[in-house]
């Protein structure tokens, strides 16, 4: 098992996708928390916000890399289905069973790795960003329980992904139904019909990392959505995985 664990880790980070994804990400996320730093120091001269609530949505603002770690793990997914390499995977891995064990053990790995350079940054980006100014940053209960929402949605979009990867196999089908789910479908159900919206997997997500959207679910509640999501996607993975035929 470890040698199959050992494959299945240097297929995700094998090649310069994981971190041209990686990059990308973090462009976004430093373009992201600067336009949120123009618009907070403006509140702040005005009393309209707090410097603890500036620190936590700096923070908060490197969720964005959950969707690198799906991607990264949906591609290393899809690309052995796309080559027909996943019957060879299958049978010197023992069986498709261990071969599904190890998968999902390297996504989980894989989102943890993520999760951690995104910690990293996130906590750090407040004294980076607030650097040279009037103001310092003040750190509260509510940062360190969006840096530890921020890192567990990574996980559980790592393993997402992967799962998406092998429902749908297919690596461009995955990747837009996973970029649309996430830009699209999300945030339209939530403003169009929020008691539906409010129970998807990505308003889900921005509930534990307290994106602070109206109408999102308590985070207790998001949690055990996140959980269900993730639980029905590995249950319709599993079957597909040991029942359909392998390209």
């Amino acid at each position: 098992m470890r040698d199959l664990i050992a494959s299945e880790w240097q297929k995700v980070w094998t090649g310069r996708a994981w971190w041209v994804l990686a990059l990308a990400a973090a462009l976004l996320c430093v373009l992201a928390d600067a336009g949120y730093l123009t618009q907070a120091l403006d509140e702040l001269d005005q009393g309209a916000t707090t410097v603890e609530q500036l620190t936590s949505t700096l923070v908060q603002g490197w969720f964005m890399v959950e969707l690198v770690a799906a991607l990264a793990t949906m591609l290393a997914v899809t690309r052995e289905f796309s080559s027909g390499s996943i019957m060879r995977t299958t049978l010197l891995g023992g069986g498709r069973l261990r071969v599904l064990g190890a998968k999902l053990l390297v996504a989980a790995g894989t989102g943890a790795v993520f999760a951690v350079g995104a910690g990293v940054l996130a906590a750090v980006s407040p004294w980076l960003f607030v650097a040279g100014r009037e103001y310092h940053p003040e750190w509260s209960m509510t940062a360190t329980w969006t840096l530890l929402g921020v890192m567990g949605v990574i996980v559980a979009g790592a393993l997402w992904g992967c799962l998406l990867g092998l429902i749908i196999r297919q690596q461009v089908v995955a990747v837009v139904v996973m970029l649309l789910s996430t830009w699209l479908v999300s945030g339209g159900l939530l403003r169009l019909v929020p008691d539906v919206g409010k129970f998807t997997i990505d308003e889900a997500m921005a509930s534990i990392y307290r994106a602070g959207n109206e109408g999102l679910l308590s985070i207790p509640w998001a949690v055990v959505v996140l959980a269900a999501w993730i639980a029905a996607a590995g249950v319709a993975g599993r079957v597909l995985f040991l029942r359909r035929d392998l390209p």
